[in-house]
């Protein structure tokens, strides 16, 4: 993994999710993502605008958390794994997730959560 997030350019739209996922802005963030998105995260899948928006609400209010980015890199066209380290008041308190992004056409049509 990349030291230096600067290493590696992220495409607009992955800082765009970015950003509205760290201010817990639901509709800016949503609107990153393709309408037959999906996204895999804490051992469940969400397919779909609906499944998405609910998914971004609960994860933006069930725990209170600051996210710092450690690193990013690109693995291949239109594929790219960000790492964030998180601390808040979840179980365990601290965990570094790998964000994998998968876009089409200037939009995310795949997110992969996973530590």
């Amino acid at each position: 993994m990349t030291e230096n997030p600067d290493a590696v350019e992220l495409p607009d739209v992955v800082r765009r999710y970015l950003r509205a996922h760290d201010a817990r802005d639901v509709p800016a963030a949503l609107a990153t993502f393709t309408p037959g998105a999906s996204v895999a995260d804490d051992g469940q899948t969400y397919d779909g605008t609906a499944a998405i928006t609910r998914w971004l609400e609960r994860t933006g209010s069930e725990y209170t958390y600051t996210t710092t980015l450690v690193g990013a890199e690109s693995d291949g066209p239109d594929r790219y794994t960000v790492v964030q380290h998180l601390e808040g008041d979840f179980p365990g308190g601290t965990v570094d997730l790998r964000y994998r992004f998968v876009l089409d056409r200037g939009l995310i049509s795949r997110l992969d959560i996973a530590p």
